[in-house]
């Protein structure tokens, strides 16, 4: 296969490089220049911007069966183009060509999903006080969107944005990252051959300050919706409610573990390493802070370093491989530094904790036991294949433990009592709890942080609501 040539999408438009200047996209298996993007102009995101504004009272007013006939084209086109659609994953972030391709399913159950609720938008009837008044609720599209996603999971995450909008009736203009932009553009050609008019959909590359900026100041933008970090979140957050436009924000997080005494050690430990070095660790739901009850601990380290060594890392085009290199230089670095940091606090190395001497940017899947709290990696998320290993006495050090940070976006817990499962559910500070098991999204569940992990939901009938907005209908 070849890697295409790159290029913004505008009013349905492919828009080619021509002069602008162009960002390398690289393959951070081999350390190939794969292609350039091109970094849109003011006049680019001006143009993006007009042609969102222009096609959302046409989309608005597609009736809801329409939209989601095209929404589902577009899936079925996804899942016919899976060979090449993960390929492009693979080569522009990584991860094994097993994983890309769920990645493809999952992205493709998106709009699925957004074709199935789009026919599910009701309002209420409200009884009135006196005799002869009609009172109604009625959720419309709130208007054009600013969307801004990350390289994590580069078809997911555009896609659950991207469904959401389309299918409660707004239009959108989408900055996908820079590091993996041929999978947004091919699922923007999906759309496009599936029907979709122009102008609904378009994209735009270029600096994240930059384009963020004149996006969300735009007053033809009525929503912002990104998944990144806490520190940009806050930044975007601010902008969005200087024009009183709603935001949602799926930020970082770092995922606490709990493994109670009457958790079966070896189960909890397989099941755990396979979540965490999942896309290298680089996931927001990646769970990290792993707290095990003393009885257990010992059988549950050994268990999870024995895993760890055993992992086959290499090029994710490879057959049997099950984890790829980091995306990028920067989350090596973090790697290095969190790792000498908590030997320095006192943690032991139990499995991994160095480079692979491999061309691209690899990191052996790791394992720290006796991971304290004053360590960096205890209290920065590492988005990496790291995992911290800690033990505890009793159920309230446990939840104390879990909670102590500002994220929550995402816990697991091992148990097999039901009151245990209960408790924790209830009093664990985070937007997902997970009880025997690691799955902490679905297109059909709502998905969103509490904390410093973000504001509102994606996914699910709460997802879709967070494009819409209720009109109240007085009649007499």
């Amino acid at each position: 296969m070849e890697y295409p040539e790159l290029t913004l999408l505008i009013g349905g438009r492919a828009v080619p490089a021509g002069q602008r200047p162009g960002l390398e996209v690289i393959d951070p298996a081999t350390r190939e220049v794969l292609g350039r993007v091109p970094v849109a102009s003011p006049d680019d995101i001006d143009e993006a911007l007009e042609a969102a504004h222009r096609a959302f009272p046409g989309w608005r007013d597609t009736a809801p069966l329409e939209r989601a006939a095209i929404l589902r084209r577009a899936a079925t086109l996804m899942r016919e183009r899976t060979a090449r659609l993960a390929w492009l994953i693979t080569r522009e972030l990584g991860k094994p060509l097993t994983e890309s391709e769920k990645e493809v399913a999952t992205a493709a159950e998106m709009f699925e999903w957004g074709a199935e609720e789009a026919r599910r938008t009701y309002g209420r009837l409200i009884p009135g006080r006196v005799g002869g008044i009609r009172q109604m609720a009625i959720p419309e599209p709130i208007g054009p969107v600013a969307a801004f996603s990350g390289w994590n999971a580069p078809a997911i995450t555009p896609s659950r944005k991207i469904a959401g909008a389309l299918a409660a009736g707004c239009s959108i203009v989408i900055k996908p990252s820079e590091e993996t932009p041929a999978i947004a553009l091919e699922i923007g050609r999906a759309l496009t051959d599936a029907g979709l008019p122009a102008g609904v959909l378009n994209m735009v590359f270029g600096d994240p300050g930059d384009i963020s900026r004149r996006l969300i100041e735009s007053p033809l933008i009525r929503m912002v919706t990104f998944t990144g970090s806490t520190s940009i979140g806050r930044e975007l957050a601010v902008m969005a409610a200087n024009g009183l436009k709603r935001a949602t924000l799926e930020l970082g997080g770092h995922a606490p573990v709990l493994v109670y005494g009457d958790a079966d050690p070896v189960n909890a430990a397989d099941t755990v390493l396979a979540a965490k070095l999942r896309n290298s660790g680089q996931i927001c739901t990646s769970p990290t802070r792993m707290y095990v009850h003393e009885s257990v601990y010992e059988p549950f380290v050994e268990r999870l370093a024995e895993r760890a060594r055993s992992w086959r890392v290499g090029n994710g085009l490879d057959a049997g491989v099950q984890m790829g290199p980091l995306a990028n230089p920067r989350r090596l670095a973090a790697m290095e530094t969190m790792v000498a940091d908590a030997l320095k606090h006192g943690a032991e190395l139990a499995a991994g904790g160095q480079r692979l001497d491999l061309p691209g940017w690899f990191w052996a899947p790791t394992v720290l036991r006796d991971a304290g709290p004053d360590c960096l990696a205890s209290n920065t998320e590492p988005f990496g294949p790291l995992a911290l290993v800690q033990p505890f006495r009793d159920p309230d050090e446990a939840l104390a433990l879990a909670n102590r940070l500002p994220f929550g976006l995402a816990a697991y817990v091992f148990t097999r009592d039901a009151a245990t499962a209960r408790i924790a559910s209830e009093r664990i500070e985070s937007g997902v709890v997970c009880i025997n098991h690691c799955q902490a999204s679905l297109p059909e569940t709502p998905f969103g942080g509490v904390k410093d992990s973000g504001l509102g939901k994606e996914g699910g009938v709460e997802g879709l609501q967070e494009f819409m907005q209720v009109k109240y209908v007085s009649q007499m």
